[in-house]
């Protein structure tokens, strides 16, 4: 059963005439009649009683009317609600988030897009780079915000939305404080106060060390900016962390980092070659201007 005889047969039981019925569906006569006997074939029951001067509806025909009608209801309304959906008039936007991510200022590129699209639900989780790439993988992200890799992977696309390079923060009283430079073997003779493995900041430092064929000795994993940060201030140990977060607070020594610049970066990733939600390659059109 196709929704096309549905229709012809909810128009010849409205119009109680083939004629009228066929010109209201704009098909020829003998064509909407063929529709009927089809549809009657496959249901081996008589929907109608014709006669010379009036068609009405058999048993059958009363019986599906009704069902007929909301079939055909309930696929308008469908084909309305992709509209609805692809003209971003409703629909969702789950994205990913690091802890990171206010260092563009995500929030006010949200509310551009709420303003723009407010029957767009948002939905934000938060997570470490590793998840939310599983996760963008499986669909069940439309965008994630994450720390960048040397190559984005050929099934993602991406957009550069923070840039900036590993340096070293320490307490006033350390061993490194008076330094201009630190060299990474320096650095690795330190206690460590990091981020857990999984974190980006955590891969990016971990490779500059194993580089230099070092091994970091870390004496806590935490997974709070602020927290690492404090620790350092207190004494605790050294950190290697990106100058944009070193900057987050005052009372640290911050050292740059002699030789090869290890950049951090957050990106903004998709489901290449674009987000296949509608309302993901809205916001990934606003992303691409907030990036310049």
């Amino acid at each position: 059963m196709e929704l096309r005889q549905l229709e012809a047969f909810v128009a010849v039981a409205e119009e109680r005439n083939f004629t009228r019925a066929a010109a209201r569906l704009h098909v020829a006569q003998s064509g909407l009649s063929a529709t009927i006997r089809t549809l009657e074939r496959e249901l081996h029951a008589p929907l109608f009683v014709r006669t010379t001067r009036t068609v009405r509806l058999t048993p059958a025909g009363l019986a599906l009317l009704g069902d007929a009608r909301r079939t055909l209801q309930s696929a308008r309304t469908a084909v309305e609600a992709v509209a609805a959906v692809e003209g971003l008039r409703q629909g969702s936007l789950t994205l990913g988030i690091m802890q990171s991510s206010s260092l563009f200022d995500l929030p006010s590129i949200l509310r551009r897009f709420r303003d723009a699209y407010p029957g767009v639900e948002l939905r934000l989780s938060q997570l470490t780079s590793a998840d939310a790439v599983r996760l963008l993988r499986d669909h069940d992200l439309d965008v994630i915000f994450t720390t960048g890799s040397d190559r984005t992977p050929p099934d993602l696309v991406s957009i550069p939305m923070v840039e900036s390079p590993l340096m070293v923060v320490c307490a006033d009283d350390s061993v490194l404080a008076d330094r201009t430079v630190a060299d990474l073997s320096m650095v690795a003779a330190q206690p460590h106060i990091g981020f857990p493995v999984g974190w980006g900041i955590r891969a990016l430092a971990d490779r500059a060390m194993h580089a230099r064929g070092l091994e970091p000795n870390y004496v806590f994993e935490i997974n709070d900016t602020s927290t690492v940060l404090e620790l350092v201030e207190a004494g605790f140990g050294v950190a290697l962390v990106p100058e944009i977060i070193a900057n987050l607070k005052g009372g640290l020594r911050r050292i740059p980092l002699r030789g090869r610049r290890w950049n951090w970066t957050i990106v903004a990733e998709a489901l290449g070659p674009a987000p296949p939600n509608p309302a993901a390659r809205a916001l990934w059109r606003m992303l691409g201007d907030a990036a310049g």
